[in-house]
This record gives C-alpha cells, sequence and structure tokens, in this order.
C-alpha cells in the first residue's frame, strides 16, 4: 500500500504536471519581460512623438491619485502578450487541428447503414449484427483511390 508522501511524489513528478510548470515560469518571465519593454522602450518612443512622458501621467483628485500611464502601460503589455501568444500558439496549434481534421475526414468509410434497419456495420460483412438481415458485402475503396479523390 502506497502511502500518501508516495503518491503526493508521485502526482509532482507527471509529465503534465512538470511540463505546466514550466511554462508557468516561462510565461510569468515573459510577461516581465514584455512589461519591461513596454514600461521602457515602447511608450517612451510614444512619448517622444508627442514630447509626453506616460509613466508620469498622472491626475489628482481629492487626494486620489489616478496613473492613467501606469494603466496605459500595463494595456499595452497585455495586448502584446496577447497577440504574441495567438501568432507563436494559438493559430499553429489551430492550423494543426485543421489538419487533423481534415485528414480524418478524407480517411475512407470503414461502415455502412444496414439496409433493414439502419445500423452501421462494416462494409464487408454479409450480415447485420443487429437484425441479421443478409447484406451484399462492399469492398473497402483503396486508399490510394480515396487519397485521390480527396485531393
Amino acid at each position: 500500500m502506497a502511502t500518501i508522501r508516495e503518491d503526493f511524489r508521485k502526482f509532482l513528478q507527471q509529465g503534465n504536471l512538470v511540463q505546466m510548470a514550466i511554462a508557468f515560469v516561462i510565461g510569468a518571465a515573459f510577461t516581465a519581460l514584455i512589461t519591461a519593454l513596454v514600461a521602457d522602450i515602447i511608450t517612451p518612443l510614444i512619448g517622444v512623438a508627442g514630447q509626453f512622458n506616460f509613466s508620469m501621467w498622472r491626475y489628482t483628485l481629492r487626494g486620489s491619485t489616478f496613473m492613467q500611464g501606469a494603466f496605459l502601460n500595463e494595456l499595452i503589455a497585455f495586448v502584446t502578450i496577447a497577440l504574441v501568444v495567438f501568432f507563436l500558439i494559438g493559430l499553429p496549434w489551430q492550423r494543426y487541428q485543421d489538419k487533423q481534421a481534415a485528414k480524418k475526414a478524407a480517411a475512407p468509410p470503414t461502415t455502412r447503414a444496414c439496409p433493414e434497419c439502419l445500423t452501421q456495420i462494416p462494409l464487408a460483412a454479409k450480415r447485420c449484427s443487429a437484425c441479421t438481415a443478409i447484406v451484399t458485402p462492399v469492398e473497402a475503396p483503396a486508399p490510394a483511390a480515396a487519397a485521390a479523390a480527396t485531393s
């Protein structure tokens, strides 16, 4: 019988958990990098054009300070991170999924409907397994012919 300690160690050593932890650390480092890029390079460049310092852009009302410049820096950083994640992860993953779906759709059928009860039966079946009706076997299309038909 495994102890809780052994079970917990096994859980921590699973590949998915370790990969997720690595992704989290890299994501946090990437976020810090993008935030610094926006705060230290991008918004000062925008400010040069308008002779304006975003980091000092504040508004005080009755003792409360509203820091629009810091918020704008974070907003630009968020949009930048979202775009990078979309173009480096989201878009390639979606294209991969689309290709996999196309391959799956292009696969030749291996079953057909029984003419009597409409149960799915193998193409080469001589009798329906559900209603025992006698059916004429059908030869499966050759993989090369099916690939040529979908191209």
